[in-house]
This record gives C-alpha cells, structure tokens and sequence, in this order.
C-alpha cells in the first residue's frame, strides 16, 4: 500500500512507534498518578488498574482502526471531522491540546518533584524547554532520545520492584486496605490511572511521519499499550506491598517513598533519576503529539493559521510545538500537579470517548476488531469522568464550553469562514 501524500517526512518505522508510544505511557505516569489513585481507592487502585486498562484496551482498538484508515497529523481531531461532523472534530482536538498541555504539565511538575525537590518548578520549566529544543531538531531525533529513555526507565521501574520485594519491609495487610472510597474510589482511581494509559495516542497523532501506516499503527498501539500494562501492574501491586496505600498517598515522590522505606534504600538516588529520565521522556513524545494536533488545527483554521509552518529542514511543526512549550511553562509556573492531574484526565477521557465514537461508525470492511469493543469504549470512558473529583469535571466542561464559544464565533466571522 502506498503512502498518502504529507507535508511532514515519514522516518518512523514500527519500532520507533511502539517507542514514542511507550516514551508516553512509561514515563511520568506511572511516577506521578500512583499517588493520587491510591488516595482514593486505597488498595482498590489495583482494581482501578484493571478497570483503566480494559478501558484503554478498547480505546487502543478504536485509535489503531482510524489510524489505519486516517494517516494523518491530528489523531482524533482529524477522525472526528471525518465520521462525526467538523464541530465533533473540533472538541476532540481542542479537549486534546488543553488536556494534554496540562498533562505535560504534569511531566514537568514530576520531573521537578524527583530531580530536585527543592526547586521542582524551575526545573520543570528547564526540562520544557530542553526537550522542546531536542524535537525541533527532527522526529528521528524524538525517537532516538525517547528510545534511550525507555530503557533507563524500565531499568528504575525494576530497581523499585526489586527494591519493595527484597527490602525486607513488605506485609500482606497492605494489600488489603482498600480505604473508604469503595466503588466510586475505585472508578476514581481508574479514571487517574487512565491518565497514565492514554500515551499510546501519540502514536496516531505521528500518522504522517510513521512509514506505512495501514500496517504499522494497528501493530504498534495494541503491543505499547500491552507492555504498559504489565510494567504497571508490577510497580503498583509491589509498591502497595511494600508501604501500603497510606504512603503512596501522601508522598511527593511515591515510588521514591516506596524504595526509601526498605533496606535497599540505597537504590533510592537512582529511581529519582529514573523518574526524571521518565518524565523528560514523557515529555518529549507528548510535546511532539500535541504540536501536531496543534498544527493540523491550524491546518483548518481551527486554530490560528500562523501554528501552520513546517521547518524546511527538519520537516516539523515548529510554531506549534513551541506555541504548546510556551504554554505548558505558564501552567508549570502556576499549577499544582494533583489538582492538574484530574482535569487533564477528564480531557483525556472526553477526546478518547470521541474516538470510540467515531470508531463506532467503521463500516464491517473497515473494521478490524468487534464494534463492541468501541461501544463498550464509549460508556467506559463516559464513566470514568464522570467519577472524577467533582471540581476536575466542572472545569472540564467549562474548557469544552468555551472552546465551542471560540468556535461558533471564528466560524462567524467572514474572514475565518473565507479561510475555510
């Protein structure tokens, strides 16, 4: 099958997507969202794993068969236009950027949090600005840095879990205290978690810049996220046995807690590091998908038309990704990543519970997997949002609202609708 035609250049090949796709997934997450699942649902964020996963599974299989038959810059945004309706496509994109600008936030805020506790903003604001710096030189550049990351990342992950089942501190009862959150604590605890799942949609969000992408995408999403499953289960179920959910909750470094109250406590420094390796990572391949939604937003007028520019040399949205830098620095500067962490995940749910949409139309020859799945992705998604901290969803909807304002009125303008 051919390539459809790109503005971008296609170096990206089903390695390097599963990659990029972990670099999202394995980074800042699994550090950063841990403590406030375990906040509410105690033990139960187990549970809440669970329930996170299955709903990403579904998510994963709606994305992969868009992907394939959308190859383009803008993940949902561009499949929301094409199955549901221009304004569709626009909420999609637009509960993408501003949720995963304050994801990125979060990256930054934790990376802060590990490498130096003592100044985590401006450090988070530091790390902005590098890895900003590292794609604007090319996308190859972005896999090969993220390539590098991962493996440092996997290498800490398994420092902790050999750190909680062999420091000597481990007791079963932490297993078993499920707190009072009970069922909405745990649907809580999963809609946090999924936070921590949605990087796979970076991979489609690259579609112009991955080598055959019919092939590739569908391959590459269902094996990131299933690794990610696995390396999430281990850290969490080893962290919780080793200091029960008490800790994890109140700790600003939850896995460096957890690694810190045993007798190999020595391993601490280097799961630190690897936290920050993670988080530089995460933001690295997030910075490059939300750029080029940006720029495919752009591309339509939906957002401004000056985010349109690709860099003559290494063929990226340059404006876009640093008009997306510049804004996750100004949240780096002003949030806080708990209450950041539920808003960003109520977008997230919003944009996947459109893909789910859209997926959910697929004519029988398109599909690749049970229509099923993407129904059953759509009401986990909804769910899931809706059980999240009640001042996380008001906010949401507030974003989404205004972003149909600034909608209505660009398309009202006779200038905006000559550019469409």
């Amino acid at each position: 099958m051919s390539n459809p035609p790109t503005r971008l250049a296609r170096r990206l090949g089903t390695g390097d997507a599963i990659v990029i796709g972990l670099g999202s997934m394995i980074g800042a997450s699994v550090f950063a969202a841990i403590g406030p699942a375990a906040a509410a649902a105690g033990s139960g964020l187990m549970i809440g794993l669970a329930v996170a996963g299955v709903v990403a599974f579904c998510n994963a299989t709606s994305s992969a068969q868009l992907a394939a038959l959308y190859p383009a810059s803008g993940g949902t945004y561009v499949y929301g236009r094409k199955r549901l309706g221009h304004l569709a496509g626009f909420c999609a994109g637009w509960g993408f950027v501003v949720g995963k600008s304050a994801t990125l936030s979060v990256s930054a805020l934790a990376f802060g949090a590990y490498a130096f506790p003592e100044y985590p903003r401006p450090a988070g604001i530091a790390a902005v600005v590098v890895v900003t710096a590292i794609n604007l030189r090319g996308i190859t550049r972005t896999a090969a840095a993220t390539r590098v990351t991962v493996t440092l990342v996997l290498i800490a992950l398994g420092l902790v879990v050999a750190a909680a089942v062999g420091g000597g501190t481990t007791d079963a009862d932490n297993l078993a205290d499920w707190g009072e959150g009970g069922a909405g604590g745990i649907l809580e605890a999963a809609g946090l978690l999924f936070f921590a799942f949605a990087g796979y949609a970076r991979i489609a969000t690259l579609g112009e810049e991955i080598k055959d992408p019919a092939r590739t995408i569908p391959r590459a999403i269902p094996v990131a996220l299933g690794i990610t499953l696995v390396v999430y289960a281990a850290v969490s179920a080893t962290a919780l046995w080793a200091v029960g959910p008490e800790v994890l909750a109140n700790a600003a470094a939850p896995l460096a807690a957890a690694t810190d109250a045993g007798a190999w406590n020595g391993l601490t420094p280097v799961v630190r590091a690897g936290a920050a390796i993670a988080s530089a990572g995460a933001l690295m391949a997030l910075i490059a998908g939300v750029g080029r939604t940006t720029f495919a937003m752009a591309s339509e007028g939906d957002l401004p038309r000056s985010l349109d520019k690709v860099h003559p040399t290494f063929k990226v949205p340059h404006y876009a990704e640093v008009a997306v830098a510049a804004v996750v620095i100004v949240l780096v500067a002003l949030t806080d990543l708990h209450n950041v962490l539920g808003f960003s995940s109520f977008c997230v749910l919003f944009y996947y519970a459109m893909t789910n949409a859209a997926a959910w139309t697929l004519s029988a020859a398109q599909r690749r997997w049970p229509r099923g799945l993407s129904g059953l992705g759509f009401i986990g998604c909804v769910t899931l949002a809706v059980t999240l901290p009640g001042a996380s969803v008001i906010v949401g909807l507030l974003v989404l609202a205004a972003g149909i304002l600034i909608w209505r009125i660009r398309r009202a303008w006779p200038q905006s609708a000559a550019a469409e």
